[in-house]
């Protein structure tokens, strides 16, 4: 699979993108969160090689449906360029990059 998911049993939520993270993943992204009720959520980017305005389109529904401005989301182990793409967009606002 391109996207895993796994929860804690603490309640966060752990997804993981592998490749091109992109519409392709829209399914599976949805599928990894949207039956879980996590009060936090990383999202690691270590294998994704590619992020377009789709997948940023996909992190905000993810936050819609964590909470919203009181959502408690990390995007994690971003390259460069994930980061630029994601600082350009203003997400370094609404998420905690790193």
């Amino acid at each position: 699979m391109a996207v895993e998911s796994e929860m804690s049993q603490d309640g966060k939520l752990t997804i993981k993108v592998k490749g091109r993270f992109d519409f392709g993943k829209h399914l599976e992204f949805r599928a990894a969160y949207e039956c879980n009720h996590p009060e936090s959520v990383v999202v690691d980017l270590k294998e994704a090689t590619y992020l377009d305005s789709s997948a940023l389109g996909m992190l905000l529904m993810l936050r819609d449906h964590v909470g919203g401005e009181e959502s408690d989301i990390r995007v994690v182990n971003t390259s460069s360029d994930v980061r630029k793409i994601l600082a350009i967009s203003n997400f370094d606002k609404l998420f905690d990059i790193s």
